[in-house]
């Protein structure tokens, strides 16, 4: 057990070829991991400004229908505040609002009051359930449906001028309202214009697939896009952000307020219980996400440990007593395990004295048969023989050497004839 305290080197050591064979597969996949991340972001690293972006020529971009409205001398505008949203909305102006679920209810309270008092259009795209109560009241999102080629089934005269489009999605089903309802899946519609007062109306539309650039020339995706974005002279690609300073502010419409204010801030608490952490993860992250969940659990069973009894195998190679008693100890002093070592110290100091003294190797570590048997052996008084042999944990590492030390010369003294 003294070579504890040693460091001598022996075969126990890995040597620097023995860290890197065992190292270098997993540097080779975190290398592999490192120059395909940098590959895909070179890829992708062009001019993409994001997915219905009027800025984009991606296949996900809008930047086809931008330029189309724009021939047809529709100004386009790209809004990326509240502010900017609210002020640019008038009667001679379409407020085009991407991914509506992304504003919090007091920035909902706000853009609906503001598209309500305007007389303008406002076309909400894929409006889910976090955002109805608000933009939307009277109306309620159902379960998607697949987007496909889909016929009006309606007396909207854009949808029956446009025919067949790419639609599905998001379906509503407003109660009581005033409401054209049109392609229908499933029998109930995936696009949906609500009549507002002053002249004005609000469609939803429960998917925006008909206005990405590689949809866009296909059926009547086109047609419905001049005529649902170009009905005004004016058009606002409103683009909500999470960075948008209005997105942190309070309305102060919550709790106990006074008529219509208690109303809405009821309101707000509904909607915000409806919505979850998950409506604001982009689609491509909870791909990702999904991606490294595989990652993850597939290294995990690679590295785990076979479950079951240890196996007893004939080692391949001798080994000298003095390497294993020396890659014990490490063990032992790497896990502060003094308690272990001094029980092994002692247990096997009390095998190797029992034959000298004529106590069998059953009675060797009970106390009351051999300790007598210690007594008649040695004639010379020694130190307290029950605390060195059945004693308690050393307290320290010196301490652990003293006891070592002291069974040697013990067991030394019931050798010597």
């Amino acid at each position: 057990m003294t070579a504890a305290t040693t460091t001598s080197p022996t075969s126990a050591s890995p040597t620097p070829r023995q860290v890197w064979n065992r190292a270098r597969g997993v540097l080779l996949g975190v290398l592999i991991l490192v120059v395909a991340g940098i590959t895909l972001a070179a890829v992708r690293s062009g001019d993409q400004h994001g997915r219905l972006d009027p800025r984009s020529a991606d296949p996900s971009g809008s930047r086809a229908a931008a330029e189309l409205l724009k021939d047809r001398g529709i100004s386009v505008t790209v809004a990326t505040t509240l502010d900017e949203a609210t002020t640019a909305a008038g009667p001679d102006t379409t407020l085009l609002v991407i991914r509506p679920n992304l504003l919090t209810p007091p920035q909902q309270r706000r853009l609906h009051a503001a598209t309500s008092a305007s007389a303008g259009r406002t076309v909400l795209i894929a409006p889910g359930r976090p955002s109805m109560t608000e933009l939307a009241p009277g109306v309620h999102a159902e379960p998607s449906r697949e987007v496909t080629g889909r016929a009006p089934a309606c007396a909207l005269p854009a949808a029956r001028t446009a025919g067949t489009v790419d639609m599905g999605g998001i379906r509503y089903t407003a109660d009581g309202l005033d409401a054209i309802a049109c392609y229908p899946s499933g029998g109930l519609p995936s696009l949906l214009v609500l009549e507002e007062p002053r002249d004005g109306d609000t469609v939803l539309l429960g998917s925006p697939d008909f206005l990405h650039n590689e949809r866009l020339a296909q059926q009547g995706n086109a047609s419905l896009t001049l005529q649902l974005l170009g009905s005004r002279p004016h058009l606002v690609w409103y683009l909500p952000s999470l960075a948008d300073p209005s997105a942190t502010e309070d309305d102060g419409q919550s709790g106990s307020g006074s008529g219509n204010g208690a109303e809405d801030g009821d309101t707000g608490s509904g909607s915000e219980s409806e919505s979850s952490f998950l409506d604001l993860i982009p689609s491509g992250w909870s791909w990702g996400a999904l991606q490294l969940t595989l990652a993850a659990v597939l290294a995990a069973l690679w590295r785990a440990r076979r479950l079951g009894p240890l196996v007893t195998e004939r080692l391949p190679v001798a080994i000298r007593a003095s390497e294993s008693a020396e890659g014990r100890a490490r063990l032992y002093r790497k896990a502060n395990a003094r308690d272990r070592a001094a029980v092994s110290l002692r247990y096997a100091a009390r095998c190797r004295i029992a034959p000298f003294i004529g106590v069998s190797a059953h009675d060797a570590h009970t106390p009351a048969v051999l300790l007598p048997a210690l007594s008649a052996r040695l004639t010379t008084a020694g130190d307290d023989r029950n605390t060195l042999l059945f004693g308690p944990v050393p307290t320290d590492d010196a301490a652990l050497v003293l006891l070592t030390d002291q069974l040697d010369a013990l067991e030394r003294e019931v050798r010597t004839p």
